[in-house]
Parts: structure tokens; sequence; C-alpha cells
């Protein structure tokens, strides 16, 4: 009913708008049209609404929703759908040693790189990433220069890339350049010099790759080839996962960016030793507590005893021992005798006697030490073997 009395006023309203806007012919104004054409949009949009219409999403929400925006905080945060599929891939911070190999290799790059350019350079760990492979290829701002290495102990491959900025600047300090901005010639293959000086910086980073490895798993680092095309770069599938680990190099007011690309089935080999999560900058070892334990394990105090002999009693006999009887042992005064701690047998000497003092004089060690679970059997046995 309601519904019926707003139309008859709606249909009075246009009644009476028609009526003062017909002139002598009988024509309807313009403007007139106007407004009954936006108050019929408005009354429609308002029955669509109580009608219970669904709502039409604008480009941000749909592109919110599937979560494909460009914005850089979510580069790294993404949502919706795309956070559904990315989350089957595994994330570069269940592996807590990569970050420590890294970070030693940037302290070792930097002091590489000062030698390699006579430069002050500057190396930083921008960030540690996952991504699938193919994504990183369509990625790969060009032109820029692709070396595939192999690490041969792990048996699969690995890239390194080098932008143009930084192999620019590289050639431009090496061949005494006055520091101006390198002109970038979009198109231009690189020059047979660039590639070489180029080859000498990769193999530079590879080594101290190695180095940075070594303390966790032994691993030689191979350059195969270098490429420009993205395409002669693929060592594995595109929807493989893979971790990126991007170093800028500043070198006063010049520079780049050097990219490192682990397919996970790379890091495999080493994967348990990546799962560790020790503290301290080589791999969990702190010099200056290992020193402290060992002052302390040192100057702890242990019992020694000193055995002359030792003997197989029936039982009968010792619950029958009395004070003032005599046990007559099978040794000696020039038999040796053994020293031991915690029924460990350590060394073998001789009685003798200093002052009013009893004394041992250390004759010799032991070949082989027995097993630590000693009882009375086993300890006579190594002592006549040690005798």
């Amino acid at each position: 009913m309601a519904d019926d009395e707003e139309k008859d006023s709606l249909a009075d309203e246009w009644g009476a708008a028609l009526a003062e806007s017909e002139g002598e012919d009988g024509e309807v104004d313009e403007d007139v049209a106007a407004q009954w054409a936006a108050m019929i949009d408005e009354n429609d949009s308002q029955d669509g609404e109580n009608s219970g219409g669904e709502r039409v999403l604008n480009q941000d929400e749909i592109d919110s929703l599937l979560g494909f925006d460009l914005d850089e905080q979510s580069l790294t945060d993404t949502s919706g759908i795309r956070a559904i599929i990315n989350s089957a891939m595994v994330s570069y911070e269940r592996l807590p040693m990569l970050e420590i190999v890294f970070d030693r290799m940037v302290r070792l790059l930097t002091n590489s790189l000062r030698t390699f350019t006579s430069d002050n350079v500057e190396v930083s760990l921008d960030n540690i990433s996952t991504m699938r492979f193919g994504d990183y290829l369509n990625s790969i701002p060009l032109p820029a220069m692709i070396s595939v290495f192999k690490a041969v102990e792990w048996d699969n491959n690995a890239l390194l890339t080098v932008d143009s900025n930084l192999i620019y600047s590289i050639v431009d300090v090496l061949l005494g350049g006055r520091g101006a901005p390198a002109v970038r010639v979009e198109g231009r293959p690189y020059t047979s010099i660039e590639t070489n000086i180029m080859k000498q910086l990769i193999q530079i980073i590879l080594e101290d790759a190695e180095i940075a490895f070594e303390p966790l798993s032994a691993v030689k680092f191979d350059l195969e080839r270098l490429e420009t095309n993205p395409r002669f770069a693929t060592i594995a599938r595109q929807a493989d996962a893979a971790i990126l680990i991007r170093l800028s190099i500043d070198m006063e007011d010049r520079g780049g960016r050097i990219e490192v690309l682990l397919p996970y089935a790379t890091l495999e080999p080493i994967r348990e030793l990546l799962l560790q999560g020790f503290m301290g900058e080589k791999f969990g070892r702190d010099n200056i507590w290992e020193s402290h334990l060992a002052n302390e394990i040192y100057n702890t105090s242990i019992p020694l005893e000193v055995v002359l002999d030792e003997l197989m009693l029936p039982l009968e006999r010792v619950m029958s021992l009395k004070v003032g009887d005599t046990v007559i042992l099978n040794s000696g005064p020039d038999d040796p005798v053994l020293l031991r701690c915690g029924g460990i047998p350590l060394v073998k000497g001789s009685m003798g006697r200093t002052g009013s003092n009893i004394a041992v004089r250390v004759a010799g060690g032991i070949s082989k030490l027995p097993s630590v679970n000693w009882d009375e059997t086993a300890g006579a046995e190594a002592m006549a073997e040690a005798v």
C-alpha cells in the first residue's frame, strides 16, 4: 500500500510539472524532461535497494578480492585468492640458517669488491623472499646478465643475475671513469670487455658464497654460462618454488643490484642443516662462551681412585667379614696400579712414598678404554689387561 501511495504522489508531481511546462504549442521544455529522467533513475535505484538487489563491485574491490593489488606493501603481504594459491609454497622463514649464511656472504663480498674495484663499496642484504621460478623469469628487468652456475656437491643449478646499472658501474670504475651516471643504450648487446669483467665479478661472488656455506656444508659453485635472455636460463619448472636473495651494491652514487635465485630442489640436500636455528655469527658458535665453558670444565674437581687390586669373593664370605679380618690382595709392592675416575680407567702407575704420604708415579696411559658402563667384573678384567 505504501508503494502505491508513493507512485500516485510521484505521478501527481509529474502531471503538475507537465502542466506548467506546456507552452502555447503544447511542447514540453527540455529542462523539465531532464528532471523527469533524473527522478525516474533515482526512483529505480531506491526500488533496487529496497528489493535487496546485489551491489556491483568496483575494480579496486575486485583487485583486493583476488589479491592482485600492485602496491609495494601488498607484494609481501598478499591476500585473497592469491594468498590461497601461494600458501602451498614453502616460506623461507622455515630455513633460518639461510639468512645467517647470506649475512656472512655480505661481509665477505664487501671486502672482496673493495679489493676488486679499489673503491669504497657497500654491500647490503635487501630481502629474502619466496616466489615461483616462472614469476622470477618474467620479472627480470632487461637488459641484464644472467649467470647459470652449478652446485657440484648438491648436483643442481641456480641463477645469479646482475642488473645493467651494476654492470655499467663496475665497467666505469675499472676503466677509470669519471663517476658520471652511466648511459644505458637499449637493445645493445654487451661487449666482450663487459662480459669478461662480469665473469670476473661473478666468479668473486661465487667464491665468497662457497666460503659462506663452508661451515654449514662444503660446496663448489661452478659458473656454466652467461645469458642475456631469461628464456635460455631455465633451470627449473615454471611452477617450482625458489628463494630469491637480493643484494644491493653501492659505490658512491653508483651501483646496482645482484639477485641470487636458489630453487628448493637445489637446497634439498642441506635442508636439514638449514632448518637449524643457531644464534651467533659463526653458526651458533660463541667464542666467549666456549672459552668460559672450557675454563670451568678444566677447573672442575673430580675424584681420582687408585685401585691396588680387585678380588672376586663369595657373598657368604663378604657377609661374614668382621672387624680384624684380613683380606689378602694378589698384588705386590712393585706391581702396577690403576688410576680411574668414575669407574673409567685413565692411566696406570707404580706405588711409592713421598715423605709420610703414599704416592703413585704415572707410568703410562691405557691404549684402549673399556666401556663407560662398568661393573666389578669388567673393572677387574680391564685392570688385568692394563697390567
